[in-house]
């Protein structure tokens, strides 16, 4: 009756390769969160409840679902006359499961036969498994099910059928070491906190699905996939071993990888092979030692652990409830709390990071205000792109550069291309530029809303609002055990005392020379993310306003979380330990868009503080005289105050 196409890979991840892009393939949306929902002609569509989560005009029978960062790109991105738009988050939208659901209920009441059922197909791989749980658990109670393809026989997604030749091919960078002095710690220690944690669980084997799990657990990197340095990968520990599922010819290429792997006791096995060692290993009693007055010995089964939320379903559904152990995986903590030696990197890779800032920005501000050239956002990307790469220990972007004129500014993950969308920056438009980069040691992420012109009063009072937000934020002070949530609001109160807000979550949590969205923790309104903010934590601290249209506003840097005194000594009872922020971003903040009335004394003091951080860190590196120190020490200077 139905079939998903999920923007996943079967690592789940956020951005994937080229040849998993199946859901941008079907519906020609490209942004990297949403699913498709596909129907079958003869359907029955649910007559519209007033108790019910119902959209009222829906004909179509393909409909996408995606958040608010993408409700711009999608609505130009998709065929109307095909597809239906359902914008999630919005309380009239239904969520896909509560949609399947009333399909499902439709079906059962006009069916004549008590056998009918609503099933929904499902490619096992490429959808988490507590999705499928949740989905099943809301189908079952009105006759309907999930399929799974290789339940009717399927051996491929039937996308990818239809894709055939034109599909990409899988993606085949081999593997690279990453140096133990940016990684801070050997796999071999890693392997050993693993195994510690895995003793308190009594599991016997974990399984660690998402590409920056394996690549941070093994101290590898690669190029699967655009702006991420991971290559397609499952690993597996136990109490005797390791285990590295890859595509050994292609993946295992350099020596120095095959040494590395081999010296921290690591072995690699095909990459289709995980499932079934799984089983053979589920299936393998463990003896343990009986009483010695006693002939019989106890058995205990084999545990697995498998964070189920961030694993495929092909995967979970082999692994019987009794022995799951499904809960957050050892190695996501670990990778969320940097080390001092990954995060020297990160603050090395800022530092540089603004030194391309800066030569670009001079270059920019001299194009269009001295020349008086129209400079088209792909230009832009270009430009900064190569700034970038001069830098020492650069690889690529660690996201698709953002770089939106004027209306384009509002559209939150828009990407320039080519094409009629594409706009030139002038000075008449301000542009909001979101970009980053991947260095060998660190990953770097930043938004800057700049104007080469005069921004109107009206732009100028939202302009200083985020900026405002993001100051509380960075400047805030708070207990252990709070979870980033608590901290959003600091972000949102200068807008929500003029009646506005934005549609995004505050900040993310950012990889160390791996992905640049990263887990657990983040800084949004969502409170259903519990995970407390710790001490060595990277994060984003990104608020912003847009009107549809017209503009928008984004000013992010990236915080490193810090602890206030020495945390390992006990406190006395009844008083707690304490967190801070510290900056790791060191770009300038454009200064005329501020409206300096709106800031308090504080405020300004922070934005001067934050401009002589600046300019002695990136200046340092900088030649004397060049233009893009010049452009640096002006912009550096301190606020003019009233």
């Amino acid at each position: 009756d139905a079939f998903l196409v999920p923007s996943d890979d079967p690592h789940l991840s956020e951005y994937t390769a080229m040849a998993f892009r199946r859901r941008a393939f079907v519906s020609k949306f490209t942004g990297s969160a949403g699913t498709a929902l596909i129907l079958k002609e003869d359907v029955i569509m649910p007559e519209l409840d007033e108790n019910d989560l119902i959209t009222d005009d829906i004909e179509q029978r393909a409909l996408l679902w995606t958040d608010s960062r993408y409700f711009n790109e999608a609505g130009m991105q998709l065929d109307s006359e095909h597809w239906k738009l359902m914008k999630g988050g919005l309380k009239q939208t239904p969520t896909i499961i509560k949609y399947l659901t009333n399909l499902a209920k439709a079906k059962k009441k006009n069916s004549s036969s008590e056998e009918a059922s609503f099933r929904v197909g499902i490619d096992p791989f490429v959808h988490s498994a507590s999705f499928c749980k949740e989905l099943t658990e809301a189908l079952e109670p009105h006759g309907g099910s999930i399929v799974t393809l290789d339940e009717v026989g399927q051996s491929t997604n039937i996308v990818d059928d239809i894709w055939s030749d034109e599909r990409p091919a899988l993606p085949s960078s081999p593997f690279r070491v990453h140096p133990l002095e940016y990684a801070g710690m050997s796999v071999a220690d890693k392997l050993t906190k693993i195994r510690a944690e895995m003793a308190k669980c009594d599991a016997t084997m974990s399984i660690f699905s998402t590409l920056d799990d394996v690549a941070y657990l093994f101290n590898v990197r690669a190029a699967d996939v655009d702006c991420c340095p991971v290559g397609i990968s499952y690993g597996a520990v136990s109490m005797e071993g390791a285990t590295l599922y890859c595509d050994a010819e292609s993946k295992l290429v350099d020596s120095a990888v095959q040494e590395h792997l081999k010296e921290n006791g690591v072995t690699v096995a095909p990459y289709g092979d995980l499932i079934g060692d799984i089983q053979s290993h589920l299936t393998t009693a463990e003896q343990g030692a009986g009483d010695e007055s006693e002939s019989s010995s106890t058995t205990t089964k084999p545990k697995v652990w498998l964070d189920t939320a961030h694993s495929n379903y092909a995967i979970s559904r082999i692994i019987p409830k009794e022995q799951l152990h499904n809960k957050q995986n050892a190695v996501t903590p670990m990778k969320g709390c940097k080390n001092e030696a990954e995060m020297e990197g990160m603050r090395r890779a800022h530092i540089v990071d603004g030194v391309a800032m800066a030569e670009f920005m001079s270059w920019l501000e001299d194009e269009i205000q001295n020349k008086k050239r129209s400079i088209s956002e792909v230009e832009l990307d270009i430009v900064l792109c190569a700034a970038r790469a001069r830098q020492p220990g650069y690889i690529e972007p660690s996201f698709p550069t953002i770089a939106g004129v004027g209306p384009n500014g509002a559209i939150i993950h828009y990407r320039a291309k080519e094409d009629e969308t594409m706009r030139y920056l002038n000075m008449e438009e301000p542009i909001l530029i979101d970009s980053g980069g991947q260095y060998e040691y660190g990953t770097t992420d930043v938004t800057r809303t700049w104007h080469m012109g005069e921004g109107t009063p009206e732009f100028k009072e939202y302009f200083t609002r985020v900026l405002k937000g993001n100051i509380g934020v960075d400047s805030m002070v708070w207990p252990e055990n709070t979870p980033g949530f608590v901290l959003d609001v600091f972000a949102r109160k200068a807008l929500w005392e003029i009646g506005k807000d934005y549609g995004h979550g505050t900040g993310h949590g950012v990889g160390a020379a791996l992905n640049v969205h990263e887990g657990p923790h983040s800084i949004s309104p969502r409170f259903t993310n519990k995970e407390v903010m710790k001490a060595g934590m990277a994060v984003s601290n990104e608020p912003g306003y847009y009107e549809d249209g017209r503009f928008g506003i984004r000013i992010e840097n990236l915080l490193e979380v810090q602890p206030i005194g020495d945390h390992s000594v006990e406190v006395p009872p009844g008083t707690k330990k304490f967190l801070r922020f510290e900056k790791l971003t060191l770009i300038p903040i454009q200064k005329n868009l501020i409206v300096v009335d709106l800031l308090t004394e504080q405020e300004m003091d922070w934005l001067d503080s934050y401009h002589a951080m600046v300019f002695d860190k990136v200046g340092a590196l900088m030649e004397d005289g060049s233009p893009g120190k010049e452009w640096l020490k002006k912009m550096c200077t301190p606020i003019e105050r009233p």
